[in-house]
């Protein structure tokens, strides 16, 4: 549903009153570049807000068909920043499960499930758009593996939680779902480098 001007806050009303009896239901509002205003229930790009009601994250769309798809991206941007491509790949796993279009209930898009703030920080324009988001991540994933001196832990815990929460507690911080996040990604970086390393030797 696409919308310009006053006519908007109409549809706007309308679309709540027909909401109201549906469980749980949602709609996003969505801002077009020329500014006209659409209405979806799939929201798959930044610029959309959600209408009302409780905020939940969204399920995770199934995984790509091929994940390997995105390796060229993955390994050109880890090439670039200088960090380890079976970690990038390992993040992208934990975030979305390669699908490009994840979005959490926090606003987090894309592969590496970049927020607004942080996709701004680093000029992602479209955090949907796989070379963007993964050229955004990879630059983040640096920045932090610097700040924190290579350690991958803590690097880990930053990525996911954020600078503030890791300095507030000095360390990983208390939260279930960080303290799972790290042991995840660091699984998966494990398994993708066994697998690289039998690549490797594979081809000799």
């Amino acid at each position: 549903m696409r919308l310009h001007g006053s006519y908007a806050l109409v549809v706007f009303v309308t679309l709540g009153l027909a909401l109201a009896g549906e469980v749980r239901a949602e709609m996003y509002q969505c801002t077009e570049a020329d500014g006209a205003v659409t209405f979806t229930n799939t929201p798959a790009r930044a610029g959309c807000r959600l209408l009302g009601g409780r905020r939940e994250r969204l399920p995770l769309p199934a995984q790509s068909s091929d994940p390997s798809q995105f390796d060229d991206l993955i390994f050109a941007s880890s090439e670039r920043y200088g960090v380890d491509p079976a970690l990038v790949r390992a993040v992208v796993k934990a975030e979305s499960n390669f699908n490009v279009a994840a979005l959490s209930r926090k606003g987090a898009q894309g592969l590496m499930q970049l927020m607004p703030d942080t996709a701004r920080l680093y000029n992602i324009a479209d955090a949907f758009n796989p070379t963007e988001n993964i050229e955004g991540g990879v630059q983040h994933l640096r920045l932090l593996i610097d700040r924190y001196r290579g350690d991958l832990q803590l690097a880990l815990a930053a990525y996911n939680a954020g600078i503030q929460a890791v300095e507030k507690y000095g360390g990983i911080p208390p939260f279930v779902e960080t303290k799972e996040y790290v042991k995840r990604v660091l699984s998966f970086h494990q398994r993708y480098t066994k697998s690289a390393q039998l690549a490797v030797v594979q081809s000799q």
